[in-house]
């Protein structure tokens, strides 16, 4: 069995998203981090959610997968990076937004200026779409190979997000499984 990190974007994610549909379906398995700074994000305060959330996931499973979307995949990098020595099995990493770009948040999400991608201490996968209004193919092919993650583009699909109408979204379960099934014993 896996346990599961879920870590949303800023506000977290809708009930159309299929962050919280994967949630529903792996029921305790899954465990979503809850800053107290959703809507204004801070970065310390989405890491420290992050252990937090692993805390609980690692005590259910000895196998814990983050699965992080937007803003939560800098989130789940800078854990990462900030916790060398994790036991994390995966992180499957879906549309990071581009910190340079036009469309970053830079007022809502300040302390997220700064994040680099820097190689991550466990199997990664980063998917984005080729019509990201957060993030330009190219620099998210930029950030997987910063984190040493394998990437996947995806036809259309903007966000990836609820406004995606991916619903269960089952391509991106297709791809987290070949993440996890790569870190089988």
């Amino acid at each position: 069995m896996v346990a599961y990190v879920i870590i949303p974007g800023i506000d977290g994610s809708d009930g159309q998203h299929w962050q919280t549909l994967w949630e529903r379906g792996w029921g305790t398995s899954a465990v979503r981090i809850s800053p107290g700074s959703w809507s204004a994000p801070e970065l310390d305060d989405w890491v420290e959610s992050v252990q937090e959330a692993y805390d609980v996931a690692s005590r259910r499973d000895s196998r814990v997968v983050l699965v992080a979307h937007s803003l939560g995949c800098w989130a789940a990098a800078t854990w990462l990076n900030r916790n060398p020595s994790t036991s994390a099995d995966g992180a499957f990493l879906v549309a990071p937004p581009d910190p340079d770009g036009p469309a970053f948040p830079r007022r809502a999400a300040a302390t997220f200026m700064e994040v680099s991608a820097q190689p991550l201490p466990c199997p990664a996968l980063a998917v984005g779409s080729g019509d990201d209004p957060y993030c330009a193919p190219e620099a998210a092919v930029g950030f997987a190979e910063g984190w040493g993650a394998r990437w996947h583009l995806t036809d259309g699909g903007g966000h990836l997000n609820s406004a995606s109408g991916l619903g269960q979204w089952r391509q991106g379960r297709e791809l987290l499984d070949l993440l996890i099934q790569r870190r089988s014993p």
